[in-house]
């Protein structure tokens, strides 16, 4: 699902996500871990609903939100 972020990057490239935008009023996230492949930029992020995998599509720069296998949904 698409997003808006507000982040911050490193020299290296590594991400600072401060908080995220759904349909609704900005949401500060707990960050985790994060890595690049071919696809872009994965940062693991903590919402009140769980566990979430955010991704910036490297081809469009286009941030993307995703449910991580096997979390429940706590809505």
């Amino acid at each position: 699902m698409p997003v808006e972020v507000d982040c911050t990057f490193d020299e290296d490239g590594r991400v600072r996500v401060r908080r995220i935008r759904l349909s609704r009023p900005w949401q500060i996230v707990e960050q985790g871990r994060q890595w690049a492949d071919a696809e872009g930029r994965h940062v693991l992020l903590m919402l009140p609903n769980g566990a979430h995998e955010l991704l910036l599509r490297a081809e469009t720069l286009t941030w993307e939100l995703r449910e991580l296998p096997g979390m429940r949904r706590l809505m």
